[in-house]
């Protein structure tokens, strides 16, 4: 079944969904009917293949994952074959965290969202990835554009002198544009480090907010040694990331420390560094971050993994997160008051072994700030609140999640009117099993 929600426009934007449900196909065509864009729909996926074969210029392609025949995922690689500048968006159930991720793999899938969705965030998304569409394309007819000029300015070159300069302008003038797109397209990029961060918490839920703690962290460290702004975002993503490469490792390894794990298990374990490389080595802008993934575990003396790696052979970033992701895991487990003493003495006992020596004292200075700041008030009590009895200026005591394991609001946060209306909308929509604890004062 192919329909269009309004006639055909140059200027529209156009987006393909694909599912084996009508009544499915319908909603989807209904939220984006005031919506300056063209929408297709498929009820396979060897009918949504067929229209990317047949109409040029689909923005934007959306694909369940369940569906008879050909799944999703399949679905989403094959397209890649027929238009590989669409930007590819997978609908899946939460249980089906394993097909995303393959989603990401072999479909080059710009991002997931869980079914049922919240119309509001798949109409942005999608919106947002159509925008994506628009500046690729874009970025490629500027690159035709400066290739060009670049021939020219060859020939001009033997010419006239003063031809060669004007076109020196343009030519600059071109790469600002990039510039600028390409800024742009990095903003785009947070949100599925967002979302790729988030997955192994959601599996391990011993180590929610450990990414978070560990970024923040790190990214401390970065701005007191006086790194640039594109170093300090490379380890900000590096460090969100560094465990993505556990996602394929079981819940029963997840479940234990290295020390008890069989000799096959251990093997298996000290992949998970690679694979986190590998997992995002196909995406150009984070290939930096990826280096700092696979040496997160190396040690300053030589005797880390996967690659024995020591000393300033070590990238400065993966240095910086192993020993923040020491720190976080390590303090987690004990947050009393001589915690952070006790790991101060086990840390300088490490010193020129496991970490480098330098970036200690650098790295316990902010780390401490940061524990000391997200410790619970000694003259204040939690208590635990429904959404409506929530009121604004309370601070939540801890994480909320919603019951399927979303992160709605992160500990410390000040309740203001839209975030209580949030609360209140996903305690109905995914209802939690506890309430919202919040610090208020004696």
């Amino acid at each position: 079944m192919t329909e269009t929600a309004s006639p055909s426009s140059p200027e529209k934007g156009k987006i393909l969904f694909v599912d084996d449900e009508e009544n499915i196909l319908r909603s989807l065509q209904r939220l984006f009917v005031d919506e300056e864009v063209e929408v297709f729909t498929a009820s396979s996926g060897a009918q949504g293949l067929e229209i990317l074969a047949g109409e040029a210029g689909v923005g934007v392609i959306v694909s369940d994952q369940r569906m008879p025949e050909m799944t999703g995922v399949d679905f989403l690689e094959k397209s890649k074959a027929i238009s590989p500048q669409s930007i590819r968006i997978l609908l899946t159930g939460y249980a089906d965290v394993n097909a995303a991720i393959d989603a990401i793999n072999r479909g080059g899938t710009f991002r997931y969202l869980d079914k049922p969705w919240n119309d509001d965030e798949l109409v942005q998304t999608v919106k947002g990835a159509l925008q994506m569409y628009h500046l690729l394309i874009e970025n490629k007819r500027l690159g035709a554009i400066v290739r060009k000029q670049n021939a020219e300015l060859k020939k001009w070159n033997t010419e006239l002198e003063t031809m060669v300069q004007d076109q020196t302008i343009k030519l600059k003038k071109s790469y600002d544009t990039l510039r600028a797109i390409n800024t742009r397209l990095r903003a785009n990029f947070k949100n599925t480090i967002v979302a790729f961060s988030g997955l192994i918490e959601l599996r391990d839920k011993r180590m929610r907010t450990h990414s978070r703690n560990v970024a923040e962290v790190s990214v401390n460290v970065a701005k007191q040694l006086g790194m640039e702004s594109e170093q300090r975002e490379t380890i900000m993503v590096a460090a969100l990331l560094h465990d993505i490469g556990k996602i394929g490792i079981s819940d029963v390894m997840l479940a234990r420390e290295a020390e008890q794990m069989n000799f096959a298990e251990r093997e298996e374990y000290l992949q998970h560094p690679v694979r986190g490389q590998a997992a995002i080595d196909r995406i150009e802008e984070l290939r930096e971050a990826g280096l700092i993934i696979r040496a997160h575990h190396e040690s300053y003396d030589g005797k880390g993994f996967p690659d024995g790696l020591k000393k300033t052979d070590i990238p400065l970033g993966a240095r910086i997160i192993a020993l923040a992701d020491y720190l976080d895991k390590k303090i987690r487990k004990s947050m009393g008051a001589t915690s952070f003493e006790v790991m101060r003495k086990d840390v300088d006992l490490q010193k020129g072994t496991l970490f480098d020596p330098k970036l200690v004292p650098v790295v316990l200075e902010q780390a401490e700030s940061f524990y000391k700041k997200i410790r619970p008030r000694t003259d204040h009590i939690e208590i635990e609140l429904l959404p409506g009895d929530l009121q604004e200026g309370m601070e939540a005591s801890r994480d909320v999640y919603s019951g399927t394991g979303i992160l709605l609001l992160t500990k410390g946060t000040v309740l203001a009117r839209p975030s209580i209306l949030l609360l209140k909308r996903y305690y109905e929509l995914d209802p939690a099993k506890q309430g919202v604890f919040v610090s208020v004062k004696e």
